[in-house]
């Protein structure tokens, strides 16, 4: 009897230990999430899928889960399975991002998450900060807040950070000014990504970084970039004791 009861008991921790993170695809294409734990237990969800227009994947993560979720577009994992086997958000492993280096290659919009990141909370939010590929929202169901980049920033682009471009020549996404120095070799010491004499919120405000307006004016609950708390919609807390139960959905 003792045994059941410790059994019974094991049994509901670890039940009480799982959250439940749902992705749906709303856009009227494919594309191939990818999923990386930076810390905690494994998800359920295998590390990259397909997603067909309008459906949805629904998993269970660890109550400590530190991770992110993204979208690919345009991804042919049969001639080049790697991070160029999409045309924006590709991962090293190809369709299965690889779990130690298959972080994703920006530009990228992303779902980032560290649940019961002090104790108390979980911290969530949606990042511009390596760049946009893709409009996102992330829900829950116990009416904590919704951080949300629901337009498509590719097509009005400034042009210095707009592509990478489609077979059609349409921009299927907007670079952050930190990518574009970090391909030029230029983030030693850049205001745009906050280093060198730069790396404090206070010597790296957002009228220092190029084109912040842009994106922190099209989707202001979204994170603009790496200082961007100081708006007060970029970085979402919900209580954890809540367990809520979060949904990604891309092209909201």
């Amino acid at each position: 009897m003792k045994s059941f009861v410790a059994l019974s008991l094991a049994l509901t921790s670890t039940v009480a230990a799982q959250r439940t993170i749902t992705v749906y695809n709303a856009c009227p294409f494919t594309i191939w999430p990818g999923l990386f734990t930076s810390a905690g237990g494994r998800p359920s969800q295998a590390t990259g899928w397909a997603a067909p227009s309008y459906t949805a994947e629904t998993f269970t993560v660890s109550s400590d889960w530190n991770g992110r979720i993204w979208g690919r577009r345009d991804c042919d994992f049969s001639v080049n399975p790697g991070p160029n086997s999409c045309i924006d958000g590709g991962c090293n492993g190809g369709l299965l991002c690889d779990p130690v280096t298959g972080t994703g290659v920006p530009p990228a919009t992303l779902a980032e998450f560290n649940l019961d990141g002090d104790g108390t909370s979980d911290f969530y939010d949606v990042s511009l900060v390596d760049g946009y590929n893709l409009p996102m929202k992330i829900t829950n169901n116990v009416g904590c807040g919704i951080p949300s980049c629901p337009v498509d920033l590719g097509p009005n682009c400034p042009a210095a950070l707009k592509g990478p471009f489609d077979s059609t020549g349409f921009p299927v996404g907007c670079k952050s000014a930190c990518l574009v120095d970090a391909l030029a070799g230029n983030t030693a010491n850049s205001p745009n990504c906050c280093t060198g004499t730069h790396d404090t919120a206070a010597t790296c405000p957002p009228s220092g970084v190029t084109d912040y307006s842009y994106f922190k004016g099209n989707c202001p609950d979204a994170y603009a970039y790496a200082y961007d708390e100081s708006s007060g919609t970029a970085l979402w807390t919900c209580k954890s004791a809540l367990n809520a139960v979060y949904t990604i959905t891309f092209c909201p």
